[in-house]
């Protein structure tokens, strides 16, 4: 076939239809592949390239394709990045930088692009945060702009699972048909607050005499997550037979991956819940949040362990914690400083 012969080509299947471009991130090719008309553009955008215009917004998404920036992106982040680049190279490539200069009048346009995908606001949204990345790098360090248009334009996602938790009764439910993998996997997110990623990690050596420690891979190992050792943390440690340096292991005695672990973590829920429930993994970061505080810990150093704004978690602790369990903590809180205040 004609088309294997001409380099760089990229292919992006989308709603049943299958485009060609020149590259990825480069411009569509017309006609199909094979044809005069797919093999003079292909040849058009050839010639263009070897002599860009450097003032239209393609060259924007080539340059930051090719930047540290995007280099040091987590490969997985890349992954997912990639098509939402070839889209927004599609969409706004031929429009003049300067264009993106004029708040006023590309927010419009920006916001119809979105409207495109609003049947998944998430989606949407994603898409949006790839677009502010390259007018970000646009604005700083190329000095191609003067500020970034994305800016003000609100999610259309408002979801906010922060203050939706596992209760020890939905945790319990949960361990009567689940694996002992899956429960002590369970266990062990509700007892630390950490992220999916950080858990399968999570080794033995990361546990010392008094606190587990672990660089998280959410911020590219730049933060260090201290979670004491409390009482309830050593028990589910205790529980956990060590088959391998990772803590975490699967039927297999092999460390989880965490699509392996998403995946029979979902199958495990599906039995628990045949019709289907309102639980995430990832809200056992607020179960966590619970346990910390009930274990002595002060909303302040809640926040600063999750990486949570303080109000998030005061919503948690008045809504599941309690009203009364909260007025006799600080109750308690307040007779222990009056009788340091006595003489």
């Amino acid at each position: 076939m004609v088309t294997l012969e001409l380099k760089g080509l990229h292919r992006v299947k989308a709603k049943g239809r299958i485009y060609w471009y020149a590259w990825r991130g480069g411009p569509r090719l017309l006609g199909t592949p094979g044809s005069p008309e797919f093999l003079a553009s292909y040849n058009e955008a050839i010639a263009n390239r070897q002599s860009p215009d450097s003032g239209r917004f393609r060259s924007l998404v080539a340059l930051y394709r090719a930047s540290t920036d995007y280099k040091k992106l987590a490969e997985s982040t890349r992954r997912n990045w990639g098509p939402w680049l070839d889209r927004i190279a599609e969409h706004f490539g031929e429009l003049r930088i300067a264009q993106f200069d004029r708040p006023e009048k590309i927010r419009p346009v920006i916001r119809r692009w979105r409207a495109a995908y609003g049947e998944t606001p998430r989606s949407a949204d994603y898409g949006m945060q790839v677009l502010s990345r390259v007018l970000s790098y646009a604005v700083d360090p190329l000095g191609k702009i003067a500020s970034n248009p994305c800016e003000g334009i609100k999610q259309l996602y408002s979801g906010d699972r922060s203050e939706i938790i596992w209760t020890d009764g939905d945790i319990a439910h949960l361990k009567k048909t689940c694996s002992a993998e899956i429960a002590q996997a369970v266990d062990l997110a509700a007892h630390t607050g950490l992220r999916v990623g950080d858990l399968v990690r999570l080794s033995w050596s990361h546990v010392d005499e008094n606190a587990i420690i672990i660089k998280s891979g959410k911020s590219r190992r730049q933060r260090e997550a201290i979670i004491p050792l409390y009482q309830g943390l050593r028990d589910v440690l205790a529980r956990i037979p060590k088959r391998s340096p990772v803590i975490l292991t699967s039927s297999r005695k092999r460390p989880w991956t965490v699509n392996g672990l998403a995946s029979s973590f979902s199958d495990a829920k599906k039995i628990a819940w045949p019709k289907g429930d309102n639980l995430h993994f990832h809200d056992l970061r607020g179960t966590a949040a619970t346990k910390f505080y009930v274990d002595g810990l002060t909303e302040r150093e809640i926040a600063e362990l999750m990486a949570w704004e303080e109000e998030q978690v005061a919503r948690i602790i008045r809504r599941y914690v309690g009203k009364q369990a909260a007025i006799k903590d600080r109750i308690k809180r307040l007779n222990e400083a009056r009788q340091k205040s006595q003489p």
